[in-house]
């Protein structure tokens, strides 16, 4: 079926959303919401196709001509928004950080499941060539039982970049994880698997002047034990300066992947030699750069048959939040935190 969306928010995500959508067999964006005034004739030149600006939010939401909300406001706005959304019948493409807390994910979740409604949370890199081919990999027991595992988020985010301006404060920032790392903690899930433990995590900051208006620390590393013993790390970097890099290492009790290359005992591969995979790795934070369009191509394909999308249901995005709420509680108290305790 043919889905009508209209956008929340005109900024740089909300770009890279209009296009996405409108590249996908279904969708197409009808109406834009911006708290500033937007001439629609100009939006819809821009993007090639007639769309509507609002300048009400709940006006856009409630509109009988549009049946899909994606939601790419303030990470603070998140909980009124999709509920908002939920409520008034509409599937949801919702931005990451889905909230930030737990308890404004929590209510996220059941208002949608109050009004059976669809909904997707942004973690396109799910969908990257980096993360389906090892995914690929692991499917296949090249790696055998994968045991420990560590993704790192590195990305400095200072002045230059857009996100800056407002990821800087706790109010829409939140933690280095809930604004940048998460990436990182839901491709370990991803590629381990979600039923974790305990986590312990710690935190600390770069000392280079430009990164003092961040109002938290802006370097976090968790590890992470899973119910199975197996154990994980994730580092979350957004004080570093250096080029973009999503680090992936992963040892199985028949290989190992490193980013790109693999070593593998089932391939009679040469000892002490890495073997390079021919996959597209994430190497910008330039939300242009990003494969929304196979996600949203899986949210609407998977909404016509009444299913939930694959790679990553909005249940299996809500455990990486809890994760990571864990995660920050652990830095906070200094202390290991249970996963029972984020209930």
């Amino acid at each position: 079926m043919a889905y009508k969306v209209g956008v929340i928010g005109y900024g740089w995500a909300a770009a890279a959303h209009i296009d996405a959508i409108n590249g996908t067999e279904q969708g197409s964006v009808a109406a834009v919401y911006s708290s500033r005034e937007l001439d629609s004739k100009e939006v819809s030149a821009k993007f090639g196709s007639d769309i509507a600006t609002y300048q009400d939010v709940n006006q856009l939401i409630n509109s009988p001509d549009i049946d899909t909300v994606s939601i790419t406001s303030y990470p603070n706005q998140h909980r009124e928004q999709a509920v908002a959304a939920a409520e008034a019948g509409k599937n949801i493409i919702l931005e990451k950080p889905m909230a930030l807390s737990w308890e404004d994910c929590k209510a996220i979740r059941d208002a949608i499941e109050a009004n059976n409604v669809k909904a997707c949370l942004c973690f396109e890199l799910r969908f990257i060539s980096q993360f389906t081919t090892t995914q690929s990999i692991i499917d296949g027991g090249f790696l055998g039982d994968v045991h420990y595992g560590e993704v790192d988020y590195y990305h400095g985010i200072g002045p230059w970049y857009g996100q800056y301006r407002w990821n800087t404060t706790k109010e829409n920032g939140g933690s280095s994880l809930l604004s940048a790392g998460c990436h990182a903690l839901d491709a370990l899930l991803m590629c381990m698997g979600n039923d974790v433990e305990e986590v312990s995590c710690y935190t600390t900051t770069s000392k280079n002047p430009i990164f003092t208006k961040y109002e938290y620390p802006t370097t976090a590393t968790a590890l992470l034990k899973f119910s199975n013993g197996n154990v994980g790390k994730v580092a979350s970097v957004i004080d570093c300066l250096q080029p973009y890099y999503l680090h992936t290492h992963l040892v199985g009790s028949e290989g190992s992947m490193l980013d790109n290359k693999l070593y593998s005992t089932k391939l009679g591969l040469r000892d002490k030699q890495w073997t390079e995979l021919p996959m597209a790795m994430a190497d910008s934070g330039d939300v242009a750069d990003h494969p929304y369009q196979a996600q949203f191509q899986a949210f609407f394909d998977a909404s016509d048959k009444g299913e939930d999308m694959p790679l990553t249901s909005f249940n299996e995005a809500l455990k990486t939040f809890q994760v990571l709420f864990a995660c920050d509680r652990s830095a906070a108290e200094g202390r290991p935190v249970k996963l029972a305790e984020i209930n």
